[in-house]
């Protein structure tokens, strides 16, 4: 079914129209738009690896919360920018222009529902910049928006146990993390069997790159013809099952507060003749 992980009574798709109208509160209501992509994953994982697992988490986080904590999720976006890895077929996508206009407009649909707070739990590390000049677009429209853009792996998370210190430093893609969790949500996908590491070469400069990681622009393949940017070996089910319970347990949390908080609120900007040639005439009180 089309709610995948997500509790069928939290998916906003499920509700009529009426519902959605009738629905209390609706100002303070958290609406979560996973934002993944497909993309090649190396050998041995598929390629909707950021679209299961930015779905998979938070819909985790979502069965979490008490009922009192009103937050419902929507259909996950599963095409990003993923042009870094267009050179292996398999990865599918869309340009940064087009990204920034397909989540600007899903979220003014949002808004027009009546939401205004809306959360772009973001599943795949090349489009953190489009989400938020999306959000940043969205607050500039409508004072009384709060959106929030976050990569569903930086809550606190048990993945710190199980990898090694060249992974923590340099692994970007296809690593040990992400490989145990898609044991955890997608076991029937993963072939451990091809699983092998690969790191890029240790970034020369020092200041620009003090962990080793690439401080310019890269694609995959300048890295090997794996696709893979880190050691996925050893990765496990279990340890993979500790990883999303983790997560999840602080995307729960963080929902709630994103619920109960009641943050500054602006006068919308006035949008006219001046918008459409780029530039924002503010409303003064």
């Amino acid at each position: 079914m089309l709610h995948g992980t997500f509790p069928p009574h939290r998916f906003l798709p499920y509700l009529s129209w009426t519902d959605i109208d009738a629905l209390p509160d609706r100002e303070n209501t958290v609406i979560v738009l996973p934002v993944g992509a497909t993309e090649q994953h190396g050998p041995h994982l598929p390629c909707a690896v950021d679209s299961v697992i930015a779905a998979g988490v938070m819909g985790h986080a979502l069965a979490l919360l008490p009922e009192a904590v009103r937050a419902f999720g929507l259909a996950p976006l599963t095409y990003g920018k993923s042009d870094e890895h267009l050179h292996f077929p398999g990865t599918m996508t869309l340009t940064g222009p087009t990204l920034l206009a397909v989540v600007t407009e899903l979220g003014e649909s949002v808004y027009r529902a009546g939401f205004r707070k809306l959360l772009l739990a973001n599943g795949h590390g090349g489009q953190p910049q489009v989400l938020e000049m999306a959000a940043r677009e969205l607050r500039l429209r409508h004072g009384d928006y709060v959106v929030v853009p976050y990569h569903v792996s930086r809550l606190p998370n048990a993945s710190g146990k199980y990898i090694h210190e060249q992974e923590k430093r340099q692994a970007m893609h296809a690593g040990h993390s992400e490989t145990a969790l898609m044991l955890a949500l997608a076991p029937e996908t993963v072939r451990m069997e091809r699983a092998e590491p690969n790191f890029p070469p240790v970034f020369p400069s020092k200041l620009l790159s003090p962990d080793g990681r690439p401080a310019c622009a890269w694609t995959a393949r300048d890295f090997g013809p794996s696709g893979v940017i880190g050691d996925p070996r050893g990765a496990t089910r279990a340890q993979g099952e500790d990883i999303l319970a983790t997560l999840a347990a602080s995307w729960a949390q963080a929902i709630t507060e994103l619920f109960e908080m009641r943050w500054v609120v602006r006068d919308a900007p006035t949008w006219g003749h001046a918008h459409q040639h780029g530039h924002i005439e503010s409303r003064t009180a």
